[in-house]
């Protein structure tokens, strides 16, 4: 079986390589794994250049989430069977053509649903469900502002807010990811800018708005900042910007707007196993009916897991970059 490994951090495309290893034989209480399909992350990008919050010890096998069918069980397996789909286990190496797991910590998938859409489902879209939940009460017909609209979770978060009934204003920095928001049905799309908050104002007649959104940092955060009520709670959860976050203190003092973070993996961590597979199994079903999607972009076998990082790495790409079976 072919499985992508790295003994040391840097460049991604450079560190990454497809080992080639027998098969494990399996202990009473596991499975093995093989993988239909797994994306590439931009937090699986900062884990092999070594910038990620949190870093597994080297040597290590590269990949958070995936998707794959049961091919082997141990000798006490009796709740999994072979050919079943099941969600891959978070952080277990998944660019791989096969992956052994515990089976407690395998979670079956129904048989229906699209398998590339549900292998994205343990990272971006928790993020932008439990991002719209968890900062501010917001009810049917409120409005949430976020920035870095096009990215993976702003697309998610779109799709789900309008099924709350939360409408969405949408910043970007080009035309063309203008485009796509709009096509994914954002409310209110702007290209980003110094006059922002004029424009936010104008587009959503003065409403309020309680919640901000952004993976950016820099300046932009500063402009989301201008456009949130007083009291307003602005998400920050990346930082593709690579600058620290720039907001007017007065915002702080006199408006009280309020900066907090937001890191998937701790909330995971934290959560208990009745928690965790709640969010899960609500959007299992949301993306398994084709309520919810993300967009698929270039998909390479494990063996050119080089290529597959390195497309990952660009900019301005179509979809999610992906590695999938032979």
């Amino acid at each position: 079986m072919l499985r992508a490994q790295y003994e040391r951090h840097g460049k991604p495309e450079e560190v990454i390589k497809a080992v080639e290893l027998e098969r494990p034989s399996l202990k009473p209480d596991e499975v093995l794994i093989k993988v239909l399909a797994a994306p590439i992350n931009p937090s699986d990008l900062l884990t092999l250049s070594g910038e990620y919050g949190r870093l597994p010890p080297l040597p290590a096998f590269a990949g958070n989430e995936g998707v794959g069918e049961i091919d082997a069980c141990g000798s006490g397996v009796d709740k999994l069977k072979a050919g079943q789909r099941v969600l891959l286990p978070s952080g277990c190496g998944s660019w791989s053509s096969h992956v052994p797991a515990k089976a407690e910590a395998v979670l079956p998938l129904p048989a229906e649903g699209d398998v590339r859409q549900l292998a994205m489902l343990t990272v971006n879209p928790p993020a932008a469900l439990l991002m719209l939940r968890e900062f501010v009460d917001l009810k049917a017909g409120d409005w949430v502002l976020q920035s870095a609209a096009n990215s993976g979770v702003g697309l998610y978060l779109v799709q789900l807010a309008k099924l709350r009934g939360l409408r969405t204003v949408n910043i970007v920095r080009r035309q063309e990811a203008a485009d796509i928001v709009q096509q994914e049905g954002g409310d209110v799309v702007l290209l980003d800018g110094p006059d922002l908050a004029e424009r936010v104002a104008k587009a959503v007649d003065k409403a309020p708005i309680r919640l901000a959104i952004d993976p950016i940092g820099g300046e932009v955060i500063g402009r989301l900042a201008t456009c949130l009520a007083d009291g307003g709670i602005l998400v920050n959860y990346g930082r593709m910007g690579d600058e620290p976050c720039q907001i007017d203190p007065s915002l702080l003092i006199f408006h009280d707007i309020q900066v907090r973070g937001f890191w998937l993996d701790q909330w995971f961590r934290q959560a208990g196993k009745e928690q965790r597979d709640a969010v899960l199994k609500e959007l299992i079903g949301l993306i398994a009916s084709g309520k919810l999607k993300g967009r698929v972009g270039d998909t390479f076998p494990v063996s050119r897991i080089k290529d597959a990082v390195e497309a990952a790495g660009k900019g301005e790409r179509n979809g999610k970059v992906m590695v999938v079976a032979d």
